[in-house]
């Protein structure tokens, strides 16, 4: 069961590190994007660009935390 809980706890950190890349203030692969393309395309422009994955990142995580067998059924195939 703690097996569980710490495959479980660890996917859901590594989630909310994902959705922390992609947020101000910090926003590290937004800063990244914006070095790669054109100068034309503004940091808002790109920072209103990730609205839908972090929408996404949200649900994703509503389903987790409302499901965690989710999560845990690959690991307990083995």
């Amino acid at each position: 069961m703690i097996a569980a809980g710490l495959i479980w706890f660890g996917v859901f950190v590594a989630k909310f590190l994902e959705i922390g890349m992609i947020t101000p203030p910090v926003g590290l692969n937004v800063f990244v994007i914006k070095g790669v393309v054109d100068r034309s395309i503004s940091l808002g422009v790109i920072f209103r660009g990730v609205i839908w994955f972090l929408v996404a990142d949200a649900v994703v995580v509503t389903i987790m935390v409302a499901f965690p067998q989710v999560i845990l059924w690959l690991p307990s195939l083995s």
